[in-house]
């Protein structure tokens, strides 16, 4: 079986590039695995509740890309089950790009950093949206009590591929909580 991953994103273009620049044959590993890779697995399940930051894209009704950053607490991304995630949407700048992009689109991709590790993330999904009023209890396993923002509705996003990516050219970045933990370790030795 392919790997998932290979199979959303390898086209016909794609694969003719890859033959273009040299890298169709060692790319073509990937639609060989024999993992599909399309379920949250223990190495996700290990790096998603520490995570404070990813980048969401859609695409709208004439074909552009949209992409927004996403950031909240550690945890905000939820994982819901093998196969699904979440995070609830705070009150932002009302322009709704996203939301209104999945009204024609449900198709997702998110990138999760995790800049201090230099590790990525790529998960493409399906989302769709849920209010208060239709799934309260759904809405309510997303929220994180502690984070003040009020929540306008959330995300649940079907996973249908996931796939780590090379560190190669991510530059460490560190939040201020982890800059001070770094201070406090040097100065306790």
């Amino acid at each position: 079986m392919s790997r998932a991953f290979s199979t959303i994103t390898f086209t016909p273009a794609v694969r003719a590039a890859q033959e273009q620049y040299g890298s169709r044959e060692r790319n073509s590993l990937f639609e060989e695995d024999s993992q599909e890779r399309n379920a949250i697995a223990q190495r996700e399940r290990a790096f998603i509740p520490d995570i404070d930051t990813f980048f969401m894209s859609s695409v709208g009704a004439n074909g552009w890309p949209y992409v927004q950053h996403r950031g909240g607490p550690k945890g905000f991304l939820k994982i819901l089950d093998d196969h699904t995630l979440g995070f609830a949407d705070y009150a932002g700048n009302r322009q709704y790009i996203s939301a209104g992009n999945l009204m024609n689109d449900d198709r997702v991709m998110l990138i999760v950093m995790d800049f201090a590790h230099r590790r990525r993330l790529k998960i493409w999904g399906r989302a769709r949206i849920i209010h208060d009023s239709d799934e309260p209890q759904l809405l309510a396993r997303l929220q994180m009590p502690a984070h003040r923002a009020r929540v306008e509705r959330g995300y649940i996003i079907t996973v249908q591929a996931l796939d780590f990516n090379c560190p190669q050219h991510i530059t460490a970045r560190f939040t201020e909580d982890e800059f001070a933990a770094m201070i406090e370790t040097k100065e306790s030795q």
